[in-house]
């Protein structure tokens, strides 16, 4: 089987059984999920939501959020991972945005990155949910998946990842293709446990084939 070939086989099979897929996080504007994707870096989705409605309340815009410490900040974050350095960078992030930016999130990956905090992969997260543009967020779900599946060959960082992934996957679905690649992992190719009896990619998966092969040899 070609890497073509599995490309074609897995994103038919999203395209039939996942034809919902989006981000699990909660949010209401460019800002509000700038906010949500930095708070989820190491951190669930299911956490964040729990604690970004008091924090919206509170700074419900950049300029709001602007004008409040890192220790205002820690105060609604503080049961996520890292709140410390992630209290740190929101503020200085929503200064930035005030500053340089006018309030308003920026629409490219480059301007972005120069938000404090924000690295290439919340950038593609951004661009990619706000205005559907063809940049591939890889977190370790995406990593693992599309590795185990074949969809990539010994890609040693997540930049790696997104050159094999984006060079395969037509651009009007990466946004898409993102969520079907992170869900999968979220849900059935975990990383301790994988789920393969309940997979609906197992006849594309370069792992499970080879799984299969090593048990018929035994």
């Amino acid at each position: 089987m070609t890497t073509k070939q599995r490309f074609e086989g897995c994103i038919a099979w999203f395209e039939e059984n996942m034809k919902i897929a989006e981000s699990e996080l909660h949010y209401r504007n460019p800002f509000q999920l700038l906010v949500a994707v930095m708070l989820s870096a190491q951190c669930t989705d299911k956490r964040v939501n729990m604690v970004t409605p008091a924090l919206f309340e509170a700074y419900p815009t950049a300029e709001a959020m602007a004008e409040a410490s890192k220790e205002d900040i820690l105060g609604y974050i503080h049961s996520v991972s890292y709140p410390n350095s992630k209290a740190e960078h929101l503020a200085g992030a929503a200064r930035r945005l005030v500053e340089v930016f006018g309030g308003k999130v920026p629409d490219n990956i480059e301007d972005l990155q120069t938000l404090p905090g924000v690295g290439r992969k919340t950038a593609n997260v951004v661009c990619a949910v706000i205005w559907q543009q063809p940049t591939m967020a890889v977190d370790t779900h995406i990593f693992r998946v599309s590795e185990r599946i074949g969809l990539t060959t010994g890609s040693k960082n997540p930049y790696q990842t997104e050159m094999q992934l984006v060079r395969y996957i037509p651009d009007s679905l990466i946004p898409k293709a993102h969520h079907w690649l992170l869900l999968h992992g979220r849900y059935i190719c975990q990383a301790r446990r994988p789920k393969c009896q309940e997979c609906g990619l197992t006849q594309w998966c370069r792992q499970y084939r080879q799984q299969q092969k090593k048990t018929a040899e035994e």
